[in-house]
């Protein structure tokens, strides 16, 4: 590598080091010095300012690919599973997930708005208002108890004016116009009736002559519009108009009454209502043409912002006597109120943009798959929660509106009847609405989780047996038909419960669910009774509904076998599983770098003077498998000064970023941790519904395997153990042949003096010459000893060029005679 000058360092960036992050190396510090143009440069930077004009043309094709980009950002908004055209199952789970995230945010906030309508103190403002009107009783009749036309005028006369007009508190000391003390009474409670006129049926000839009146059941042909004079002023006896009174019809137990009628204002004071209802007594007010009494009136709770609008109905049938019903609606009229009502108020602004954004989206959906879009259950399910949520939005303005109008007449008319009734009715609606949207919503969570094959076990079961399901309903409703039209005509005319073809429907699914009363039948007819009872019992439940159960059943178990051995379409379980092994190893290749660099620190200066050069940490980088421009980088980048070296102010400032990557590591580890925990026991829960828990978890379809980027990691690993391996192993060859060479010398210096002593024992009686001669050859091998220690030793099995040639030396032989040296 190129080395650089450390002025030239400083020149190319004045800037201070940036901390580093084992994510990603940082750039290098030193910039390459300033070149000379060659001709052929200054010929393409010419060609350069010829092309400048070009400019607006590039900057056309920038915006026609931001407006593409802009295109694409807005169908990836809107995409979804049925409008994906690629078979990347990666993209599909993706795809799924974001609609899932984007559903769940609908729900909340549909949820939100859901209980911003309503109150747990709605019960309970309808139980103690109802308690009050309903039980309050002189004597022993109460609201509930009525029975007849005299009842009614007790409960008009006593109860009724006590209940409404709370004058005193309740020791007579303080003045109070609230019922209850803190409800308070809007406008004035209305009484008001609705008669059939005389001759509205007709008398048998046989009774002509007997009966001379005859008043029919309540239509309104057979109305009575006659007002009367009242010398009083009341208007009790004036006929009005549904239209003038600006009411709407309501219904009774016997049949639907019209919004007009004969109508009379009560009092602000206890003594004015008891005035008004002892003079209506005295003229006769109710006569044989009375079919329905309403007492209407509304109510205000400020400390809870409810309204409570009452209708107390008793109906006069042409059989005689009296029947009493009873509405009481307790709404949330005024919205907004409280902080966490502008709080509901945001979330219902947010809710009309989802709302927006899931009409374009099932538009997308119908041009992409044309008349198949009807096909899906969901996508039906998905515009009746479109549909219903533009009512109740519509609504919503609609309440606000006519609610703000309501209390402004009150509030310049508080002598007058305020009727809430219309808008009571439909806020109750609108609630029924809302709510079956929250349910609808709710089960449209199945659409999202379908890819999960324990998630469809149910819509695959009711899919499968829907058409054995319809044949069979088919036969059930006739068999269940016809004992309810036997019910009706054997006991009608004597139990309740079968007064009538809807009471007896009903009543026989009672029966089905274990509630009935056996001995009424019987006491009614101690013959069909039982019989009628046993021959239900035996054909509908011990028969019709086993084989409904069977169905389902058979159908369930037929579902769940080929589940059991079919994959998911999307394992979210392993999709997860995924994204958390490639997370994991980068947070591996993290971890290596800081512990790479950390052992650098810690072994790279091999002349122990407390500084790193670069030559150092060059040479343990390259052992580890770092490329040089990486290397280069990484060192310029806390080389502040250029010098070439870290000193110790530089190595601090390395371990303090490599201790902060290690935290952050550290953290990474426990987050994954924890999303792998969640995901295992997700995954664990879904394989063990379909399999029963008793197959291991391979068995079951878990995830197996290594992932390639582990793959990876870890073949990088293994090839920086081999390499520093491989440095050991060749240390240990040089010794072991060192070791070698100097065995080889021991054996050759053996043989060497064996033959010396071999030689001395054949020559003991030889001259001083030879004896020499023998020292001389003794000092030659010592040094040729001390030559082969240190590497340069002869080869094996020579012997010592004094021996081998010397021409003074004549050595003896066995078959030789004994020789003189020359």
């Amino acid at each position: 590598m190129e080395e650089r000058e450390p002025s030239t360092s400083r020149q190319s960036n004045p800037e201070q080091p940036q901390p580093w992050t084992a994510e990603s190396p940082p750039p290098s510090r030193s910039s390459p010095p300033p070149q000379t143009l060659t001709p052929v440069q200054s010929i393409q930077n010419n060609e350069e300012d010829q092309d400048f004009h070009k400019i607006p043309e590039q900057g056309t094709q920038q915006s026609k690919g931001c407006l593409k980009k802009l295109k694409h950002g807005l169908k990836s908004l809107w995409t979804t599973r049925l409008t994906l055209e690629s078979d990347d199952k990666k993209l599909q789970v993706r795809t799924t997930l974001k609609e899932l995230v984007v559903y769940i945010l609908f729900l909340v906030l549909l949820s939100i708005v859901a209980i911003g309508m309503t109150s747990t103190s709605m019960y309970y403002v309808t139980k103690v208002m109802s308690e009050l009107f309903l039980d309050s009783s002189s004597g022993s009749v109460s609201f509930r108890t009525v029975g007849s036309v005299g009842d009614t005028w007790t409960f008009l006369q006593g109860i009724l004016p006590s209940a409404l007009h709370w004058n005193l508190w309740y020791n007579r000391s303080l003045p109070s116009s609230f019922v209850f003390y803190e409800n308070k009474l809007l406008g004035l409670p209305r009484i008001r009736q609705l008669k059939v006129s005389n001759n509205s049926c007709v008398v048998h000839e046989y009774f002509r002559d007997i009966i001379f009146d005859c008043y029919g059941e309540y239509s309104e042909s057979n109305e009575d519009r006659n007002s009367k004079y009242d010398v009083d002023n009341y208007t009790a006896f004036t006929y009005q108009s549904e239209a003038s009174l600006d009411g709407s019809s309501s219904e009774g137990k016997l049949t639907s009454y019209s919004g007009g009628g004969f109508v009379q204002n009560l009092g602000t004071t206890k003594l004015q209502t008891t005035q008004i209802m002892e003079h209506l007594f005295r003229k006769s007010w109710i006569t044989r043409g009375t079919r329905a009494l309403f007492i209407d009136f509304t109510v205000y709770n400020a400390n809870v912002n409810l309204f409570c609008v009452v209708r107390l109905s008793v109906e006069f049938p042409a059989t005689g006597g009296a029947m009493t019903s009873w509405s009481f609606r307790t709404v949330k009229l005024l919205r907004y109120v409280t902080v966490f009502d502008f709080f509901v108020l945001a979330c219902e602004g947010f809710f009309a943009f989802f709302i927006l954004y899931y009409i374009i989206e099932e538009l997308l959906e119908i041009s992409h798959v044309k008349l198949a879009y009807f096909k899906s259950v969901w996508n039906l399910l998905d515009i009746t929660v479109i549909i219903i949520s533009i009512v109740i939005l519509v609504f919503d303005v609609y309440r606000t509106v006519t609610v703000d109008k309501k209390l402004k007449e009150l509030t310049n008319k508080p002598d007058q009847f305020q009727d809430f009734d219309f808008i009571s009715l439909w806020q109750i609606r609108f609630d029924n609405a809302i709510a079956i949207t929250v349910f609808i919503a709710w089960v449209k969570l199945f659409k999202y989780v379908s890819f999960n094959k324990t998630m469809t076990q149910l819509t695959s079961t009711l899919a499968r047996c829907a058409k054995d399901l319809a044949g069979f309903a088919v036969m059930y409703f006739i068999v269940f038909l016809a004992f309810t039209q036997l019910g009706y005509l054997l006991f009608g005319s004597k139990l309740k419960d079968f007064s009538d073809f809807t009471s007896s429907f009903f009543a026989l699914f009672n029966i089905i669910l274990g509630s009935f009363d056996f001995y009424a039948l019987r006491e009614v007819d101690p013959y069909l009774g039982p019989t009628f009872f046993m021959l239900f019992i035996f054909f509908i439940f011990f028969i019709l509904v086993n084989m409904f159960l069977a169905i389902i059943n058979d159908t369930y178990s037929e579902v769940k076998s080929e589940l059991a051995n079919q994959s998911d379409d999307f394992q979210i379980s392993d999709y997860f599983l995924t994204r958390y092994r490639k997370t994991l190893g980068k947070i591996h290749a993290k971890e290596d770098r800081v512990l790479d660099l950390d052992d650098v620190l810690k072994y790279a200066d091999a002349n122990a003077d407390g500084k790193i050069d670069f030559d150092e940490w060059r040479q343990d980088l390259i052992k580890r498998g770092y490329a040089n421009g990486e290397i280069e980088a990484l060192f310029c980048k806390y080389d502040a000064d250029g010098s070439r070296y870290l000193d110790q102010e530089e190595q601090m400032r390395l371990r303090q970023d490599l201790e902060k990557q290690k935290e952050q590591i550290n953290k990474d580890y426990d987050h994954l941790n924890e999303t792998q925990n969640q995901a295992s026991e997700n995954d664990d829960s879904d394989n063990d519904s379909v399999t029963g828990g008793s197959a291991p978890r391979a068995a079951r379809g878990g995830f197996s395997g290594v992932l390639y980027e582990e793959y990876t990691h870890l073949c990088r690993r293994v090839e920086r153990m081999e390499h520093a391996v491989g440095g050991i192993i060749g240390k240990i060859d040089a010794v072991l042949s060192k070791l070698a060479n100097l065995e080889k010398a021991k054996i050759r210096r053996r043989d060497a003096i064996a033959k010396i002593l071999n030689y001395l024992s054949e020559g003991d009686n030889k001259d001083q010459v030879n004896k020499e001669m023998i020292e001389s050859m003794l000092k030659q091998e010592l040094s040729q000893q001390e030559g082969e220690e240190t590497g340069t030793g002869q080869s094996e099995g020579s012997l010592p060029t004094s021996i081998r040639e010397s021409p003074e030396v004549t050595c003896y032989t066995d078959n030789e005679e004994d020789k003189t040296f020359e």
